[in-house]
């Protein structure tokens, strides 16, 4: 079975967040968490990361509940990212590091 564009990112991601050292889990989306929750809930250096990732060529394609939960992230002071590849990650946590 062919892996979907947006789950190559993920792999990506999860790669360069282990690479990193950086903490990280992914909540199952099973009707009983917050919905719009990011795919990625980490802890790097300290601070609060949140990342959402989409299939190459849909980083605007955030659902209401999605752009509501980042909006509450940043409010909050944690840091928040939307990628469709890995080196939009990349070059976030160089640009914060």
């Amino acid at each position: 079975m062919a892996t979907k564009p947006e789950e190559k990112v993920k792999a990506a991601v999860k790669k360069l967040l282990r690479a990193r050292g950086i903490w990280f889990y992914m909540p199952v989306q099973n009707g009983m968490g917050v919905v719009g929750i990011p795919d990625f809930i980490a802890c790097w250096a300290g601070r609060f990361l949140a990342i959402e990732t989409k299939a190459p060529g849909k980083r605007s394609n955030v659902s209401a509940n999605q752009e509501a939960r980042i909006k509450e992230i940043a409010t909050a002071n944690g840091l928040t990212l939307v990628a469709d590849d890995v080196a939009q990650v990349e070059a976030f946590l160089d640009a914060h590091g």
